[in-house]
């Protein structure tokens, strides 16, 4: 690549930016230079512990810092649509955890602030990039189990952290949020549509937020999918793909690691295991980002593909509520 390295820094010291910074170090097209929090003493702290060269002591100084060029926002759910639309009026470059956002509206204003300052905005949903993923797909669009009919899946874990900020549902808490995006994406990736109506059970924590849900979905033509999340169940995850001729089964479809494996099979008796090439979780995030940033590509996780997993979402807790479908076309 020509083109200089992208400066990033991190908006925040969250946990989840020990799997991000590996690869911004290793990927050639990015650089990490900074990383900010709301005490300068934490963050000067985190810079040595990481090796981060540059420590700012507001999330303010990071985004008016001239030679960031992108940002990584790893902070709670309910701070999203501020801080990204923020980084964007700033000329930062985004790249958000997930959920984008925690409402429709949210997610719109976040894209006119991309647009209108004209840089790159996407959703790290890290597990869309790695091989497998796509392999699933490349199946499924060659028709090798014929036409989808139904897909299912799950994702669990128990959470023991009495004080974690995914209890605290003013702050976009919850199972569905946190894990149940996951096989929600992953559906309707592999359906390449939106749901036509949508129904939710959960069952609620003492804090307030759904600690476990479970969720059915109708697609066009008649397709069906049902998954659940929970953070009350023991670790599990997988997504199954049912078409008229065979299946596809991923053991291990949201973490992969370097040596996965997808089960295909077909009615006629054909079994096969096909075994993944190995990748890096969360470098290909990070390096789409370099390209729709630097070589002018789109990104795999557009805005509208977003916005349909927050639309979705969004749906299913209004079924869980009402006691009802919800029929989102």
């Amino acid at each position: 690549m020509d083109n200089p390295p992208l400066r990033w820094g991190l908006l925040g010291t969250a946990r989840i930016n020990r799997m991000v910074i590996p690869p911004l170090r290793s990927s050639a097209g990015n650089r990490l230079l900074a990383v900010a929090s709301r005490d300068l003493a934490r963050a000067k702290s985190y810079a040595k512990e990481w090796g981060i060269e540059r420590a700012l002591g507001s999330y303010e100084a990071l985004l008016a810092a001239p030679e960031i060029d992108a940002v990584y926002i790893p902070l709670p759910n309910h701070l999203h649509a501020e801080w990204t639309i923020r980084a964007a009026r700033a000329g930062k470059h985004v790249l958000c955890e997930k959920p984008l956002a925690l409402t429709v509206a949210e997610v719109d204003a976040m894209g006119a602030a991309a647009r209108e300052s004209g840089v790159v905005l996407a959703e790290a949903f890290m597990y869309r990039h790695h091989p497998q993923t796509l392999k699933a797909k490349e199946l499924v669009d060659s028709g090798a189990i014929g036409a989808v009919r139904f897909v299912r899946g799950t994702f669990s874990f128990p959470l023991t952290r009495a004080n974690d900020v995914r209890l605290r549902p003013e702050w976009g808490g919850g199972c569905l949020w946190d894990v149940g995006c996951y096989p929600l994406s992953f559906v309707r990736m592999i359906l390449n549509s939106e749901p036509e109506e949508v129904f939710g059970w959960q069952t609620t924590a003492p804090s307030g937020i759904d600690d476990l849900f479970v969720a059915q979905a109708r697609f066009p033509g008649n397709v069906y999918a049902q998954f659940d999340s929970s953070f009350r169940l023991p670790h599990q995850a997988y997504m199954e793909i049912i078409g008229d001729t065979g299946s596809i089964f991923v053991p291990t479809p949201f973490i992969p690691q370097k040596a996965e494996k997808i089960r295909f099979s077909r009615s006629d008796g054909f079994q096969v295991t096909l075994r993944m090439p190995g990748a890096e979780l969360y470098i290909g995030e990070v390096e789409d980002m370099a390209d729709a940033i630097l070589l002018n590509k789109a990104p795999l996780i557009s805005l509208a593909d977003s916005r349909g997993n927050v639309a979705t979402i969004s749906a299913l807790y209004e079924s869980a509520r009402i006691g009802k479908p919800v029929l989102l076309k």
